[in-house]
Formats: C-alpha cells, structure tokens, sequence
C-alpha cells in the first residue's frame, strides 16, 4: 500500500508558497525522513498528510484512495509534535490510554495495550507520573507511546527530538530505530537535521522551496547527490565546491587546473567531499600547492582549512597531522572517482 503526494500546492492567507507542486510516494513500512532547511515546506507536507493543514490544491492518497478531505480520525495515522503536547494533568497512564478511550476500545483491553506499549518503549516504571515529573527523554517516549499505542498505520513526527540534548538525542534515535524494525509500521520522521536523517531513514525526501529535490537512500543521496544544493546540504563539513568550467577534458577555476573524466565543455561546478581529497606532504605529477591557513581536531578527525590563492578547500582527515604547522605548504590530489559536477546555472547534477 503506497502514500502518495499528488502536486500539492499549499498557499497562506499571506501569500507564503508552502508546497508547490509537491509529488512524492513512498510505501508503507518504511521509515521516510523529510528533511530541508527552515521553510522548506516539510512539516506543512506532514500537517497536511495528518489531515491538520488543508491542501490549496493538488491530492493525498494512501493504497490508491484519496484521503485529501477525510479528518484527520478518518485517516488512521498518530502525530509526535515538537513540543510532545502531553496531558499535565494526567499520569503517563492515562496519557498513553487516552486514544483507546476516546476510540471506545473496552477497558479490559486498555491495560493490555498500554501495559504492552510502555513495556516496549521501557517507560513501564513511570505510569504512576505526570509529565511534570518526567525527564526530556522520558516525556519523548510517553508522546510516542501514546502515539503508537492503538495501532495507527502511519506515525508522524515532527521534530520530536529537537528539544532532547546530544546524549539524549542519540538514544532516542536508537530508539526509534529498533521500534520502527519491530512494529513494522510506516513512520514519517521531519527534521532540519541531517545527521538524524542519515541515521534515521530508509529513504530521505529533500525538500526545497517547498518541493521534492531528492528521494532516496541515505548512502545515494550522500554519494551521487542530484543538485548543488543537496550536495551543499549534507555532510559536515559540506561539499567543497569550485565554480570553473570545463574545456578539452580540463577542468580550470581560478587557481586550479584538473583533468577530469569525459566532460562537455562549458561552464561548472565541481564537487568534492572533504574526505576525500587526499593531502600529500611532497610534491606529486599534476598536484598544486595549498597552504595551511587553519587546523581544527575533531577527534577522530582533523578538519584542515586550506588555500591556493583564491582558491579555498576543506580536508577531513584522520592522519596525524600534529606537527603540521599553519602556513605548512601541502599538496592535495582529487580523485577522478570522487568528482562531482553541476551545472552552473540549474545547479543540477551533470551526467
């Protein structure tokens, strides 16, 4: 049974272009992540997929029925918000039961389900609490049993682990991932952060502008990534990328010049992943000279901020580069294997 986004627009009172023409399906069981910057439209297109946003224009299907105008209990999906959004006055009990109760399931069942779901989300000892008196984390796993609890096809969340620290946020992460392996059921995962994306997904949406950019696999989006912009977006530190162009199988910027595989000519963008330059100490065939301008350890890591002129290039590297100096005169070499071109005006990614 496939979700489905059907060139959906969604326009505010105020002139906002939220969506435009958005298109995107997915299968049910997967894990889906939607992740772009601020006001790239992806918690509108999760609002409006829970039946909490109407669409301006354009249709939701699920299994080939179009959902576009059923309520949000018509359409058998459970959202996590932001802000976890939990009774105060009730006990963690009574928060995780509430869905069932308002579905009029029996109260000889209730305990069973509830009882059941905390267990799974190893929040049991806590059911006698209120949200008062629960941690961070706590509250996050309360918010997503109450969700899961009676069973929904689809689970939404948004931005649920923003408000969680470092430490947090990694476990629930883990959470989610071992939850999601045993349920079974879709879940639907927003964030602007692209290391929960990474984690997280089966696939990942890239959303831009309020439209689809990418839908992919984490390692296809972090390898052969469809546009400058989702090159820029993910991986930390970012893509390095040198606007030049490309001539006889020659690829020239101002400070550089690269044989690079079979190109068309014109006017480009070259991309390489930090990791993947290579840094020489000496002098090789066809390498050009960078000097050491700043040396940042990120343990396992060093981050080596270098230039050549104009020219500025990032390196990851987990070498012991300790006595290199700033100012150290080093050699880079870009493999041909590593390239990544795009063009210069769409930004898309070139064949």
């Amino acid at each position: 049974m496939a979700v489905a986004f059907r060139n959906v627009t969604k326009v505010f009172p105020d002139g906002t272009v939220a969506l435009d023409g958005f298109n995107l399906d997915f299968e049910t069981g997967e894990f889906v992540v939607l992740l772009g910057p601020s006001g790239s439209g992806k918690t509108t297109a999760c609002r409006i997929l829970a039946g909490l946003e109407p669409a301006t224009s354009g249709r939701i299907e699920v299994g080939g029925r179009d959902i576009t105008d059923l309520p949000p209990r018509e359409r058998g999906m459970s959202m996590v918000f932001q802000n976890y959004a939990l009774y105060a006055h009730k006990s963690v009990y009574d928060n995780i039961a509430y869905p069932l109760r308002v579905r009029g399931v029996p109260k000889q069942r209730i305990e069973g389900r509830v009882r059941d779901t905390a267990r799974l989300l190893q929040i049991d000892e806590l059911m006698g609490r209120r949200p008062g008196q629960l941690s961070g984390g706590q509250a996050q796993r309360v918010a997503v049993a109450r969700a899961l609890v009676w069973q929904p096809e689809i689970c939404l969340m948004d931005e649920p682990l923003s408000n969680l620290d470092a430490i947090l946020r990694l476990q629930t992460r883990t959470e989610l991932k071992r939850l999601h392996a045993e349920l079974k059921t879709t879940f639907v995962f927003v964030t602007h952060d692209q290391e929960e994306a990474m984690t997280l997904g089966n696939r990942i949406a890239v959303l831009k502008d309020g439209r689809l950019v990418q839908f992919d696999t984490p390692r296809e989006i972090y390898h052969r990534p469809a546009s400058r912009f989702v090159a820029e977006f993910i991986g930390r530190p970012a893509m390095n990328i040198i606007e030049g162009s490309v001539a006889g199988g020659v690829f020239r910027a101002e400070g550089l010049d690269l044989a690079v595989p079979d190109r068309s000519d014109g006017t480009a963008a070259l991309g390489i992943r930090p990791e993947h330059i290579l840094l020489h100490r000496s002098p090789r065939d066809g390498m050009q000279p960078f000097h050491l301008d700043v040396k940042e350890l990120v343990e396992p890591d060093i981050l080596l901020f270098l230039s050549s002129g104009p020219l500025s290039l990032v390196v990851r590297s987990k070498a012991d580069l300790a006595n290199l100096d700033d100012g150290a005169e080093v050699y880079l070499e870009l493999p041909r294997d590593r390239l990544h071109f795009f063009d210069a005006e769409t930004g898309l990614r070139r064949p």
